[in-house]
């Protein structure tokens, strides 16, 4: 099942205090991306953020689930409706995530 491109907006809203938030379509459902690197994805409306220690000290709730099917586990964020606290999350994860790497 895709996800709804409204709810796909709706967490690049959500998300938009930590930076230039934009999501592109894969494999059905969606990257999103914050200030060019990747940090989570929205798969069949669900909202998954990439693991890290700075991402985990800031969750109210650690649940860990695999977005799609034989993929890693990414933290299920299942609170959207706080703006705040994911643009919070979403500036953190995103510092400790590496640089993406320049295309030749």
């Amino acid at each position: 099942m895709a996800s709804n491109a409204d709810f796909v907006q709706y967490i690049a809203d959500q998300c938009s205090g930590a930076g230039e938030i934009v999501t592109k379509k894969m494999f059905g459902d969606y990257g999103i991306y914050c200030d060019g690197k990747i940090f989570g994805l929205v798969c069949d409306d669900r909202f998954y953020v990439k693991p890290t220690e700075a991402g985990r000290a800031l969750l109210r709730a650690v649940e860990l689930r695999p977005p799609y099917d034989n993929a890693k586990e990414y933290f299920y964020i299942a609170e959207v409706d706080d703006r705040d606290y994911l643009s919070d999350l979403v500036r953190e994860t995103c510092k400790a995530l590496p640089e993406p790497k320049k295309r030749k």
